[in-house]
This record gives C-alpha cells, sequence and structure tokens, in this order.
C-alpha cells in the first residue's frame, strides 16, 4: 500500500493527495504496531516511523542506546537475498576501500534476518548511520526543473566518478547509480552513494533486478541479463548528471557524455578512475582552473531519506 501512494510515484497535480494519503498510511501503520525493539546479535534497536519506501524497503527511524540510525527493513520476505546481496557488496567494498575515500560509502553498522512477530516471516535488515544534512539527486532534479549550472553539475560528476570507481575496484559493480541512490551534502560538496540492494559481484556479474520506474534508463546489457561492467556504471553516472543539466548542459559536456552513452558497453569507458581525469581536462578546458564553488538549495528540498508527512 505504502508504495501505490507514494508521492514519489505521481503526477505534480496529484502530490499533495499523494503526501496526504501516505501521512495517514504511516499514521495508521505506527498506531498499530506502537513502540517496537528490533533484537540483533549486536544489540536492541528502538523503532520508530517509516521515513520512506523504495520498490524492496522500508526505512525506519531508529536508536540504539542514544544513537540515532536508519533500519532498512524488507518489505516482501521473497527479496531478502536482495537485502542480503546489498550487505555482501558492501562488505567487500568496505574492506578494500582506501581510508580517503570511506566517506563515498554508506556506514553499514549491522545487517541480520529478524522475524516479524505479527507475521511470523522473516525479513531482512540493514542499519546504517544516519546521513543527516543529504539530500538525493531526485530532490535536486525537482527543486531545479529548468536544469543547474554545469558548473555546480561538476563537482557532483566528479565525485559520483569517485564513488563508483571505489566499487570497481572491489570488483563491484553498484547497478542502480540512479538519482535516489546518489545523495549530496550542499554546504561541503559531499557525495555518497547508496542504493547498494542491485549490486553484482563476482562472480556471476549481473544486475539482480532493476528499479521499474527508471527501466528506460539502463543500458542495453541490464534487461538482457548480461554481465554488469563498469561500464554499467559509467552510463547510469552519465544519465544522471545529463539529467540534472538538462538542457542548460554546454556542448562541450554533452560529446564527452556521448561517449559514455554508446550501447555496447565494449564501446563505452571502462575506468572510472581514468575518465575522471578526462573529465577534469573536459572541465578545465571549458570553465577554466577548478574553484570551489559554493551551493546551496531551497530550504524545502526535502532530507534523505524522504520523508512521509
Amino acid at each position: 500500500m505504502a508504495k501505490l501512494v507514494h508521492p514519489d510515484r505521481v503526477g505534480a497535480d496529484e502530490a499533495a493527495a499523494a503526501h496526504a494519503a501516505f501521512a495517514t498510511l504511516s499514521a495508521l501503520w505506527s498506531a498499530r504496531h506502537g513502540d517496537r525493539t528490533v533484537t540483533a546479535p549486536s544489540g536492541t534497536y528502538r523503532v520508530g516511523e517509516r521515513l520512506a519506501v523504495d520498490d524492496v524497503a522500508d526505512y525506519l527511524d531508529a536508536t540504539t542506546g542514544t544513537t540515532p540510525v536508519l533500519l532498512k527493513v524488507v518489505r516482501r520476505p521473497a527479496d531478502n537475498d536482495l537485502l542480503h546481496g546489498e550487505a555482501a557488496a558492501l562488505r567487500r567494498v568496505a574492506a578494500q576501500v582506501r581510508p580517503e575515500h570511506r566517506a563515498y560509502l554508506p556506514r553499514m553498522r549491522d545487517a541480520f534476518t529478524h522475524r516479524d512477530r505479527d507475521s511470523g516471516a522473516d525479513r531482512a535488515v540493514a542499519v546504517f548511520d544516519r546521513l543527516d544534512g543529504f539530500v538525493s539527486l531526485a530532490a535536486v532534479r525537482e527543486a531545479y526543473p529548468s536544469g543547474l549550472d554545469a558548473r555546480d553539475v561538476a563537482w557532483m560528476w566528479r565525485r559520483l566518478l569517485v564513488a563508483i570507481g571505489v566499487a570497481h575496484r572491489a570488483g563491484v559493480v553498484h547497478g542502480a547509480v540512479l538519482p535516489e541512490h546518489v545523495l549530496i551534502e550542499p554546504r561541503e560538496h559531499g557525495l555518497v552513494l547508496v542504493g547498494w540492494t542491485y549490486a553484482a559481484t563476482p562472480p556471476a556479474g549481473r544486475i539482480p533486478a532493476m528499479v521499474g520506474r527508471y527501466r528506460d534508463w539502463y543500458p542495453p546489457e541490464v534487461p538482457a541479463r548480461e554481465r554488469a561492467t563498469a561500464a554499467t556504471d559509467i552510463y547510469l553516472a552519465t544519465r544522471c548528471v545529463l539529467a540534472l543539466m538538462g538542457d542548460r548542459a554546454p556542448h562541450a559536456l554533452r560529446q564527452f557524455a556521448r561517449g559514455c552513452l554508446l550501447r555496447p558497453p565494449a564501446a563505452r569507458p571502462q575506468d572510472a578512475w581514468r575518465l575522471l581525469t578526462e573529465l577534469d581536462d573536459r572541465l578545465e578546458q571549458t570553465f577554466g582552473p577548478r574553484r570551489f564553488r559554493p551551493f546551496a538549495l531551497p530550504a524545502t528540498v526535502p532530507a534523505w531519506p524522504r520523508h512521509t508527512t
């Protein structure tokens, strides 16, 4: 029901009604379940309101002791394998990431299976540190429907290439580099890549599922169930930044992006780190020497995860 009435699934003319319906549904859900605790091998989590939903999971406000955390709970037990895959991918990348790049990853505190006391169903759960002050690129796109200045998008593009480069060094393809999964902190120009539920890891290397509302964004190897590579993430990252710029994208950057969107994976760039160097050269040719450019968002832009009320 939450998925059906979620505000992200309707047009602007129905947004107010969807927000009201979702708030009512969340209130009813909270009233039904009341104050809850979830016990895991690593500790106990006191669970609060549902903050957001995606295609696979609910995001719940929680605390452990006095520390606020975020619980990601699979909605359908049949999707437990997706959250188990996310935990495995994050552990693999975290074990190999260099200290200077840890900030590009969400910090997963715990992952376990919890038995629902009402239904008896076993549901996969992952526990993350909160990312206060971050917003998704989906929210940024909504705030600037006519497109962002390419000079503002430049730092997001650069950091996004670092984030996927970190994954690729560990042999992981993120598989869902989409606007909802790229979070930025506007003031300090931070970026964190979340949504590792769809990651591809060795030896299979295939993306296990697609986000339905972004089906048209994926490169052809994903719906064809072929092996995903670094070029898969590069394709999706490029779609993200082009969508942010919209019609304001300079010709030089459109030309640069075109090579990242070629249909055959082998024809696209295969190395995010090398592509970052090439992007820096193109940005300097287009805008001159790099310098910090303050970036601010309207106060109405919702924090991630998007609150339901």
